[in-house]
């Protein structure tokens, strides 16, 4: 115990430096460096570590992501049956959403310039690859490209301010 707590020791700093990082609150950073203090003595009878320090910043590591990951103030609570949504609503909810998503990007294709929707229609939804739509389009490659990438951000622009618009009103 004397010789891993001097061990310990020499890389408390690193630990603090690790658990703080992962926190973003000194004293939780200062309490979890104790915590994996006492977890180093149980899994150093489990392990052979012939690297200490970098076992030790992965101990530390998974520490930290554990916390994060284990809600503190998990409640829970009782519910009837009678209320969660049946198999039959959820896939019609899906099917609604879906619809509605096409509606968006059939509207936002119509702002594209002709060129864009042309190329984005050959390559999303027709499965064109660039030098089979250069030999449809008659353009040249790198306009194709910029074509394809611009249509495809005005799309995202685009389908992502109809969302807003729907969120406000």
């Amino acid at each position: 115990m004397a010789i891993l707590g001097e061990l310990y020791q020499r890389y408390m700093d690193l630990v603090y430096g690790v658990c703080l990082k992962y926190f973003k609150e000194p004293e939780t950073a200062k309490d979890s460096v104790m915590l994996i203090f006492e977890e180093l003595v149980l899994k150093l009878r489990k392990h052979d570590v012939e690297n200490f320090k970098p076992w030790l910043h992965q101990v530390a590591k998974n520490h930290c992501l554990m916390q994060l990951r284990t809600p503190k103030k998990l409640k829970t609570v009782e519910f009837k049956h009678e209320i969660v949504q049946s198999e039959d609503n959820v896939h019609l909810n899906g099917v609604l959403e879906k619809e509605e998503n096409f509606k968006k990007l059939e509207h936002c294709l119509g702002t594209l310039t002709d060129e864009q929707r042309d190329a984005v229609k050959l390559f999303y939804l027709d499965g064109k690859c660039y030098n089979e739509i250069v030999e449809i389009t008659g353009q040249e490659w790198n306009q194709v490209r910029s074509f394809i990438q611009n249509g495809r951000r005005n799309l995202k622009i685009c389908m992502e301010n109809m969302e807003t618009k729907v969120e406000n009103d």
